[in-house]
């Protein structure tokens, strides 16, 4: 590899990085750079230009100029490999050491490792959790926990599939020529360059989830990536398999073209509802023609939700592809048995209405929700490993049933706009310090959640919505709520023996980007570079 930039590591010295960040790990991401660096930037400023048009009345529909790629029913995309045949139950989390093993204990056929939602991204969390998928890998991830609990993992482990942080982010502690490297880039490469190898030793292969893509353009990236990434290592093209998450409302529009673009390196697609539901405020929100009620009512059921689902099925199996269903948050509540048996049986109707509608598997948080999600798979896929065949040529998706918003009556208590304070503010103070996914209120919440609550207050602010008791949602109400919001949190926190509590900067964050304007556009952006970079 022939690197012309000068190469910076910037970050703080972490346990194994002379294990990942080797020099020749590092040429390799700076390749990556010098051969992508640029063409990232132009597609973020594409979207940027889009979201632009868009605010001042341009109309989402499905591309012309890419009609003849969906027109054409000849084409698949490459089949499975045996290890991704059967996807019927996923499991997906952050990637510390203990839940790394957790999850490849948990005997779901997938796991999907995420350095995106439910990682913060600092510099140590970032190059440890490479270190935990290499150490896995080895099978050296055993350990024992600060109470004298031993973890280790068994003979059978899930397929791994790798979730990089989206193209937005920047990996701030790598440069070359004094510019930072593509956080994407930077997981991928790490990743590949120390476990593809690995991977196909043991039968399987390097697969990944790539989150929040807006555009085919942005799939073609990735795919030029994966080439140029399999000649670099002298790995065979195709090696790679990737599904994409559809969770983006612009994305929604371009899925033939997605899956067309990574055909030979597709695994398909997802459902990913909740940044979804957040892309859908952020992208088109600002019309007051689709403003949304509270979270609880943006079923998937609603229409806008349900059209969304259904032409994915549609899409992929048309393809040849799987079809990967939305998360199962919820984490199980061992004091209120209750609690669980109602929770649980809204999993199980969840996953049902998947099932039904053809999905080929599903995602859950915790691993005591994998039996669930299998239970209701196997009642439909048998001994079948998926349900590609079903080609779902009754559902006929438009453009306005993708647009459908204003069918979802906008509803919104005090209650509920109490409660995204509170979720935001809570996920936010455990995110800067270092915790991306985290239980609150019997759910496993990460990034995602954090968006749909500050997106939410955002546009109700913005857009002039009134509460249910006719109060007007202004920006002293929503300040005076946050302030409430932590002083309720500090007094419940134990006046010592614990770590220090962030609360008075998650509220800081929480208010600029809830009310500030123009919205931003990611709440990782101001929040990684302010406090991790």
């Amino acid at each position: 590899m022939t690197i012309t930039g000068e190469i910076d590591v910037l970050g703080t010295q972490v346990r194994g990085e002379e294990e990942i960040l080797t020099p020749e790990a590092v040429r390799f991401i700076a390749a990556l750079h010098e051969e992508f660096g640029d063409r990232r930037l132009e597609l973020l400023i594409r979207r940027r230009q889009r979201r632009a048009a868009l605010a001042s009345g341009e109309t989402l529909d499905f591309p012309t100029a890419t009609a003849a790629v969906r027109a054409d029913p000849t084409w698949r995309v490459a089949p499975p490999p045996p290890d991704l045949t059967d996807r019927r139950v996923e499991i997906t989390g952050p990637i510390d050491r203990k839940m790394t093993v957790n999850a490849l204990n948990s005997g779901a056929q997938v796991w999907m490792a995420d350095f995106e939602d439910a990682a913060t991204p600092s510099w140590e969390n970032m190059i440890t959790g490479q270190l935990n998928l290499r150490d896995a890998l080895d099978r050296r991830i055993d350990f024992v926990s600060d109470q004298g609990k031993r973890y280790r993992i068994g003979e059978q482990i899930p397929t791994i599939m790798v979730r990089p942080r989206g193209w937005h982010l920047p990996e701030y502690h790598i440069r070359v020529d004094s510019r930072p490297v593509s956080a994407s880039l930077v997981d991928f490469g790490l990743y590949f360059f120390h476990c593809a190898r690995r991977q196909l030793e043991r039968g399987s292969g390097p697969y990944f989830y790539l989150p929040k893509l807006e555009s085919a353009a942005e799939a073609e990236l990735w795919n030029d990536v994966f080439c140029f990434a399999q000649d670099q290592l002298g790995i065979p093209r195709g090696t790679i398999r990737a599904t994409v998450l559809i969770e983006t409302i612009t994305a929604a529009f371009e899925m033939e073209e997605i899956l067309y673009a990574l055909r030979d390196h597709s695994a398909g697609l997802n459902a990913g509802r909740w940044d979804y539901i957040f892309s859908v405020i952020k992208t088109i929100g600002g019309c007051p023609k689709f403003v949304l009620p509270e979270r609880s009512e943006v079923t998937m059921t609603v229409p806008f939700m349900r059209a969304y689902t259904e032409l994915l099925v549609r899409t992929c199996h048309r393809r040849g592809a799987h079809a990967i269903g939305g998360m199962a948050a919820f984490i199980p509540n061992r004091r209120d048995p209750e609690v669980t048996a109602r929770a649980l049986e809204q999993v199980r109707q969840d996953k049902r209405r998947e099932a039904a509608d053809g999905f080929d598997g599903s995602w859950v948080a915790h691993p005591d929700l994998v039996p669930v999600c299998r239970e209701v798979f196997d009642e439909v896929l048998g001994d079948r490993p998926h349900q590609i065949h079903r080609q779902r040529e009754d559902v006929s998706v438009g453009a306005a049933d993708l647009l459908a918003i204003d069918f979802t009556p906008v509803k919104v208590t005090e209650e509920g706009l109490r409660r995204n304070i509170s979720v935001a503010i809570r996920y936010l103070e455990s995110w800067l310090r270092g915790q991306g996914a985290v239980a609150l209120d019997n759910q496993m919440e990460d990034t995602a959640t954090a968006e749909i609550a500050r997106a939410q207050v955002w546009q109700w602010f913005h857009r002039g919505v009134r509460l249910t008791d006719g109060r007007l949602i202004t920006r002293r109400l929503v300040e005076r709520l946050a302030y409430a919001e932590v002083d309720r949190l500090i007094a419940q926190c134990p006046d010592r023996g614990a770590p220090p509590r962030r609360y008075a900067d998650a509220r800081a964050l929480f208010l600029e980007i809830a009310l500030g304007m123009p919205m931003v556009e990611f709440l990782t952006l101001p929040a990684y570079q302010r406090y991790f970079s």
